[in-house]
């Protein structure tokens, strides 16, 4: 017996890959939001200090690792004190949200909300264990078969950040239905037009009682750690402790020299500051080459992307893209709430930044 999964969406992209990249200055790739700058020097010195690994790593990550990784919630992202308990790493974020239905157990008859505008894994995770989707903002409106609730925010590909009310309004919902709640973080530290990006497991969130909440962040846009699957996981302790369990079981454990980058970077602020303003600088160049083409941007308040549109089908939109030899992501992939938009990622050179403008103004 097979699993029936949806196709990966940006196969779908080759002909219009292939359009762009005929573009006499060649292509201009905004379609994915992979790093393209250099790792912070921090990560290639501890993991060539650890290299030699002979014995197997802890699942939960080093003492080490999990001291760094309290530290992180607590300092970056105003959690409070974390016990060792509600800390775990893990193999980068996508990892995480596309098995956490099958590591919470969850199974067929129960149901997974995710929201109106998603990233596509979120569903995926879902459809592995046989659980329903429902795509839904409202948590007024959550069925009461719900067993898990996903939370994104910075949002992909809108850039939304929800609020603390409304991140409180969710657990709340949540914890009334039985339903773990989790929150997708990882472009936290990315805020534009947003200056506070609270945590689902921020103090004036959760106010004491961590019950059914998990966080996940990621050291991939931070630190541009794509290449090393380097994440991280709190919350309720009881089910952090649920997921260990699991994950010891199916040998899904962190390599020891990435632990040890892992926990570099994230007692390591100064170059994730840096890096954001790289990203600041390409933002304003790609936003004004955008606006100055008659785009409108929507929300992209935070994170890595910007979320535009100029009222058309965004197979449309992104065919006129391919045109002037770019490729950018349509909207569709994320929900028929994204239709009419499309997903323009910042992860580009300086120089194809600066190249943008004069692409789109032809």
């Amino acid at each position: 017996m097979s699993l029936s999964l949806p196709d990966f969406p940006w196969d779908s992209l080759a002909p219009y890959r292939q359009r762009a990249a005929s573009h006499p200055e060649g292509l201009i790739d905004l379609s994915v939001g992979s790093p393209v700058d250099p790792s912070p020097a921090v990560a290639p010195e501890a993991l060539e200090e650890a290299s030699q690994a002979p014995s197997y790593p802890l699942t939960a990550g080093s003492a080490e690792l999990v001291e760094a990784m309290a530290n992180w919630w607590e300092r970056r992202r105003g959690t409070g004190p974390l016990s060792e308990r509600e800390v775990i790493p893990s193999i980068g974020s996508k990892e995480m949200v596309g098995l956490l239905p099958t590591l919470l157990g969850l199974s067929s008859g129960d149901t997974v909300v995710i929201p109106e505008i998603a990233y596509p894994t979120y569903a995926i995770g879902a459809h592995v264990v046989g659980a329903r989707v429902v795509a839904s903002n409202d948590p007024a409106q959550w069925p009461r078969e719900t067993k898990l609730v996903w939370l994104n925010s910075p949002g992909n590909p809108t850039g939304q950040v929800r609020d603390v009310d409304y991140l409180r309004d969710a657990l709340v919902a949540a914890r009334e239905l039985g339903a773990v709640i989790a929150s997708d973080e990882c472009y936290a530290e990315l805020g534009w037009e947003a200056h506070d990006v609270p945590s689902l497991l921020d103090s004036r969130v959760v106010q004491g009682d961590r019950s059914g909440a998990l966080a996940l962040y990621s050291t991939s846009k931070q630190s541009n750690l794509a290449g090393y699957r380097a994440a991280l996981v709190a919350g309720d302790g009881e089910f952090i402790q649920t997921i260990l369990g699991v994950r010891k079981h199916l040998g899904l454990i962190m390599p020891a020299p990435i632990q040890a980058a892992l926990g570099a970077v994230l007692g390591d602020d100064t170059h994730v500051a840096a890096q954001k303003e790289i990203y600041r600088g390409r933002r304003q160049m790609v936003r004004q080459a955008l606006l100055a083409a008659d785009f409108r941007v929507d929300h992209s308040e935070a994170g890595l992307y910007l979320w535009v549109t100029r009222d058309e089908d965004c197979w449309d939109t992104l065919s006129w893209f391919a045109q002037r030899g770019v490729l950018v992501a349509p909207g569709s992939f994320y929900g028929e709430g994204g239709e009419r938009h499309v997903r323009v990622a910042l992860t580009v050179s300086d120089k194809h930044a600066e190249a943008l403008g004069a692409r789109l103004s032809t």
